[in-house]
């Protein structure tokens, strides 16, 4: 028993680990959310497997798992895919900490670890954008503000939604979601003839 634990405790020190510095870090760039991953994995792996050996049980993990996954900073809203590394991370703690059958779990960690490196790849349908844009006029047509965004935006837009239309100010919020120009996407793109 203390050798299957022993393993998932290092096996998921080494998942976090490539969660958090091998695929998060390079990718985004945030040392304080590597923190918190790193503090939130070890903290469940730690919780649940003092509640595992209690008569408590793995009910409770399970309902941790579930109060921790709403807790949200209001001081600083996390992006959706910062959402998915912590819910990842959150999993891989578990996972190693409930005491489940060691290829099981660690097969699941290995399933975690790729989905992510898959799921938030930079070529995984690059290009696409979501941006809330502010335009400085009102427009109210969505045909003729599409036309007004692609032109700005060097994109084809494929959904858009109008949050706020303010005829006094003259202006328009807008959540847009759009693909970037091919032309744009190429990594050695120049334009020719240089600067005019």
């Amino acid at each position: 028993m203390f050798t299957s634990a022993a393993l998932l405790y290092s096996a998921n020190v080494v998942a976090i680990l490539v969660l958090a510095l091998g695929l998060y870090f390079p990718r985004h760039r945030r040392r304080d959310l590597v923190v918190a991953y790193l503090g939130v994995n070890l903290g469940i792996m730690a919780v649940s497997s003092v509640l595992l050996s209690t008569a408590v049980g793995a009910g409770l993990g399970l309902g941790l798992f579930g109060v921790l996954s709403i807790i949200r900073l209001r001081s600083d809203e996390l992006a959706q895919h910062e959402i998915a590394y912590y819910f990842s991370a959150l999993a891989l703690g578990l996972l190693s900490g409930l005491g489940a059958e060691p290829v099981m779990a660690l097969s699941l960690m290995g399933v975690v670890l790729a989905a992510m490196f898959v799921a938030d790849h930079p070529l995984l349908l690059r290009g696409y954008r979501r941006e809330v844009i502010v335009v400085e006029r009102a427009i109210s047509d969505r045909a003729a503000l599409t036309a007004y965004l692609e032109q700005r935006i060097g994109g084809q837009v494929h959904h858009l939604t109008i949050q706020r239309l303010d005829f006094v100010n003259d202006t328009t919020w807008v959540d847009v979601r759009y693909r970037e120009d091919a032309r744009a996407l190429a990594p050695h793109h120049a334009e020719a003839g240089g600067p005019r």
